[in-house]
């Protein structure tokens, strides 16, 4: 029985070494799990954030949302992943966009906001086929160094453009960009394939530019930018420094409070308080989570609650030894009986969480993911991980009363 549970024990000291190892180098040539893998927000990792207003009176929610479901899509294709974009203000008709690691405020403000309206038009100006009807669009080129978009119509549009080219062979057919025109290219057949291209003096850069907001279709209205700013790199890796520091610090001073106050129950919350951190690092990690300074406060808010609940049961198994229990029911009724008040307290703070990732935006929303992933770690390491090793610790022989908290006069048959 004893040697059953040196061999737990050992797991767990195994299982913690691998998790913060992971944490630190991660698995595979790509670092997977490893903390310099986690993505960080704007606040840490400095960029760009610009704010936009519509420029329509009253605009809709489903317009509004239209627009960052856009805008979202022109982030994505910029490679911007960690790029978010959200409906700000109480008017409803202003959209924040936030891109860490950019430093041009002024090309992000073009590049995101511009309509990119596409449309095939005849030579007196009428449209002919409208660009949400291409379902494709990729930078190509010709052979010999001529640049080109490559396009490819739905079945609307397919049918839309060999209408087009039937009614115009011999006629140009105007392709137009917000209303500015890119190419007219001469009809010499209709074209039935589904399949047109956009030619012109082109450089690489422009009609990868170019395939990218065809792409990412329309906006619904025009975009003001109306604020823009950009956050130095410099700034965001202090702040990224100072906040780890100070939470290091106080994840060392909560370990070494739990050591000294509750002794051999210490020893089992702070091993767990390990595997609690490794395991919140690597979620984030490897479901590519963006952390941010609101973010961190989550986690470190969450580190106490886990403490806290270790707390609730240590103090309701001083009281199961003080009647004269033995250590092994002790331990039992004092984690059956802190259960409820755990349960009740940390769901009703995932249920803030929730509101808060409703109706909160951008750092709040932050927030509200890491303390809710905190909370849900935390329950499994203080009720499940804590009792396996306080267990295993009392099954080696460590069942003197005195070092789980009772008083040496309170000593009974423990054995």
């Amino acid at each position: 029985m004893k040697s059953k549970n040196v061999l737990i024990l050992l797991l767990v000291l195994v299982v913690a070494a691998g998790l913060s190892y992971v944490c630190y180098k991660g698995v595979g040539s790509g670092a997977n799990g490893s903390a310099k893998n986690i993505k960080q927000g704007l606040d840490l990792k400095g960029g760009v954030y610009i704010v936009y207003e519509a420029a329509k009176d009253n605009p809709t929610a489903e317009e509004m949302a239209a627009a960052v479901s856009m805008i979202q899509q022109r982030l994505d294709f910029n490679n911007w992943t960690e790029a978010e974009a959200a409906i700000e203000g109480d008017l409803g008709n202003r959209i924040r966009v936030e891109i860490p690691g950019v430093d041009d405020a002024e090309s992000a403000v073009e590049d995101i906001g511009s309509t990119a309206h596409l449309t095939f038009c005849d030579a007196e100006g009428n449209v002919l086929v409208d660009g949400s009807n291409v379902s494709d669009a990729q930078p190509a080129s010709d052979g010999v160094g001529n640049y080109l978009v490559s396009l490819e119509f739905d079945a609307q549009g397919t049918k839309d453009f060999a209408e087009a080219t039937k009614a115009n062979i011999g006629q140009p057919l105007v392709i137009m960009m917000d209303d500015m025109p890119v190419s007219s290219p001469t009809v010499n057949q209709e074209i039935t394939g589904g399949k047109a291209q956009i030619t012109g003096n082109f450089t690489l850069d422009e009609v990868e530019n170019l395939a990218n907001k065809i792409r990412a279709g329309s906006l619904p209205f025009n975009l003001t930018p109306i604020e823009y700013n950009e956050v130095g790199a410099r700034l965001g890796a202090e702040s990224l420094s100072t906040s780890l520091f100070a939470g290091m610090i106080g994840i060392f001073l909560v370990l070494v409070f739990m050591l000294l106050f509750y002794r051999i129950p210490g020893v089992a919350a702070d091993l767990a308080l390990v595997i609690y951190t490794a395991i919140v690092v690597i979620v984030m990690s490897l479901f590519g989570l963006t952390l941010t300074l609101p973010g961190m406060a989550g986690i470190v808010l969450s580190i106490g609650m886990a403490v806290d609940a270790n707390v609730i049961i240590f103090e309701r198994i001083k009281e199961e030894v003080r009647t004269g229990k033995t250590l092994k029911t002790s331990l039992k009724n004092g984690f059956s009986r802190a259960l409820p008040a755990i349960l009740d307290g940390n769901i009703t703070t995932l249920i803030a969480c929730v509101v808060l990732w409703w109706l909160g935006t951008g750092p709040v929303k932050g927030f509200a993911q890491t303390l809710s992933i905190g909370i849900i770690v935390s329950m499994f390491t203080a009720i499940f991980v804590t009792r396996v090793i306080l267990n295993s610790l009392l099954g080696v022989g460590l069942n003197n009363p005195v070092l789980y908290g009772a008083k040496a006069a309170k000593k009974e048959e423990n054995k």
